[in-house]
């Protein structure tokens, strides 16, 4: 029988935008399977994002955890190390603060869990107008994951809302038939901790762009392989700027991951533990 998770925990981050990170909780409030312990992980927001993260704790329906540190710049690498080193939970789903996860998103991460591989989850990226017409409420009916109620909002309709489908054969098929690579994707991807901890977690030499796959990577560099189930496990992107991104940082960013790729390497020095293995 194939290992599984005992105690899951899904790591989302988040910086300064409170009102998709209210969106985002109450989509994990909503799942279908509720026995998961929700760490946010948080890049130095201020007090605003402390006090939608303590009214949800009032509400009782999230065992949460705020893992923050101060606001130095864009750190996402150094809070997800502090949150995988300070956690108990033995299996981990990483997301962001601005993907609403659909009410079976736990559930399937649970069931296709195994050994000696992490699994790589999809997401549709929706557009402002629709991002802001988003409520609590469409969240909690659920019907934000339906093509139909998209397009009605003004979504585009394209093949990337094949994602949405119900039936499970169609799941399946699609997760077989795309071409597209089942690699670490930190909006939606999961492992085993004891895995993380092996290849010392994030890289904090990394900055925006590229910063999840060069985890996959050498993640793939210790021998585990990967899964696709981006037709399986969705979430919905909200809308926001990109301010963060710079193509001097792009280009540090390609040449880690070169480096990566050209040597085999799955340990970083630069993350959890400062030192080499």
């Amino acid at each position: 029988m194939n290992q599984k998770p005992q105690n899951i925990g899904v790591v989302i981050t988040t910086y300064n935008s409170p009102l998709w990170l209210t969106h985002v909780l109450t989509g994990y409030e909503n799942q279908q399977d509720s026995d998961f312990t929700t760490i946010v992980a948080d890049d130095g927001s201020d007090e605003q994002t402390a006090v939608v993260i303590e009214q949800f704790r009032q509400r009782g329906r999230l065992r949460l955890e705020h893992v923050w540190h101060e606001d130095q710049g864009f750190r996402k690498c150094t809070i997800l190390n502090k949150a995988i080193a300070e956690t108990d939970c033995d299996y981990l789903i990483f997301t962001d603060g601005d993907c609403i996860p659909r009410a079976d998103f736990i559930g399937v991460h649970r069931a296709l869990a195994e050994p000696g591989c992490f699994l790589s989850g999809g997401y549709i990226k929706l557009t402002m107008p629709v991002s802001e017409q988003i409520t609590e409420h469409h969240i909690e009916q659920g019907v934000i994951f339906d093509a139909d109620w998209l397009v009605s909002q003004g979504q585009p309709r394209s093949h990337k809302l094949w994602k949405l489908t119900r039936s499970p054969f169609k799941r399946r098929l699609l997760n077989a038939l795309t071409p597209t690579r089942a690699t670490w994707n930190g909006m939606n991807a999961s492992t085993w901790r004891e895995d993380l901890v092996a290849v010392n977690g994030f890289n904090e030499d990394m900055q925006y762009g590229g910063l999840d796959r060069e985890l996959g990577e050498r993640l793939w560099n210790r021998g585990l392989r990967s899964r696709q189930i981006r037709y399986s496990a969705v979430c919905l992107h909200l809308d926001h700027a990109r301010g963060y991104a710079k193509p001097e940082i792009w280009a540090k960013n390609n040449a880690i991951r070169a480096e990566v790729k050209r040597s085999g390497v799955s340990w970083t020095p630069n993350g959890i533990l400062k030192e080499q293995p």
